[in-house]
């Protein structure tokens, strides 16, 4: 948008972000700037927020993580698609969390738009299970993880945690079979956060209380921005 646009533009991210990623950002024309890892995304907002300060007249920074036209966009859009091509028979929602703005938006389409009951289950890395621990009062203990695009390590303002029926934390490990799964099974090239709404869809279906419902994954992200990550290591081209 903002190369179509002709804006210039800033993105933070941090440093542990993968390459592809990267090299796809700067071909559109984006200046990154790469923070420190072990901050996790609250470091590159925070880097973000710094920009902003300091030069108050260059900057607009649309706060992803809390800008209400994030899941208002997939109330208005995704969600009626989702219901569309489903008839409207959907029982359970899958999707990770990053901004919170999908499952929170879908969520709000289907009770409070179309008020039809959606169990909506928010897949978390089991390595920072913080919105299960925040769900259930505990202590937070947000840590770093390999799954990129979930995982925050802070609460997002987007994430409306009443619209949130169950919290599935998911390992690295697992998120990463689940996305060669979909691969080698499916024959759908995702990422390592579409893996671990995979594996929680997965577990999720194998309940008997489930048998011959409806369930919707959100899968966000492609595996050709993992290439050279974990994802693919153990492939040869040979």
């Amino acid at each position: 948008v903002a190369a179509a646009k002709g804006y210039a533009l800033t993105l933070t991210m941090p440093s542990s972000m993968s390459i592809e990623r990267r090299k796809v950002m700067k071909a559109l024309g984006a200046n990154l700037v790469l923070t420190d890892p072990a901050k996790g995304m609250r470091g590159a907002v925070e880097e973000a927020q710094r920009l902003l300060d300091e030069n108050p007249d260059t900057y607009f920074l649309p706060q992803q993580f809390e800008n209400p036209a994030n899941p208002a966009i997939h109330e208005s859009t995704t969600g009626p698609e989702i219901w569309e091509a489903t008839g409207g028979k959907v029982d359970i929602l899958v999707a990770g969390v990053g901004t919170g703005g999908t499952i929170s938006g879908i969520s709000s389409y289907f009770e409070k738009v179309k008020k039809q009951a959606l169990y909506s289950v928010a897949v978390e890395p089991a390595e920072s299970p913080i919105i299960g621990q925040t769900k259930r009062g505990e202590t937070l203990t947000p840590g770093p993880h390999k799954i990129q695009g979930i995982g925050a390590n802070f609460i997002p303002k987007n994430l409306d945690l009443d619209l949130v029926d169950e919290v599935m934390p998911i390992d690295a490990a697992t998120a990463i079979d689940w996305a060669r799964k979909t691969a080698s099974q499916e024959g759908i090239l995702v990422g390592i956060s579409s893996g671990a709404a995979m594996a929680a869809a997965a577990e999720l279906a194998a309940r008997p209380e489930n048998a011959g419902k409806t369930i919707v994954v959100i899968l966000p992200d492609g595996g050709e921005r993992y290439l050279s990550s974990v994802l693919f290591e153990d492939i040869s081209v040979d």
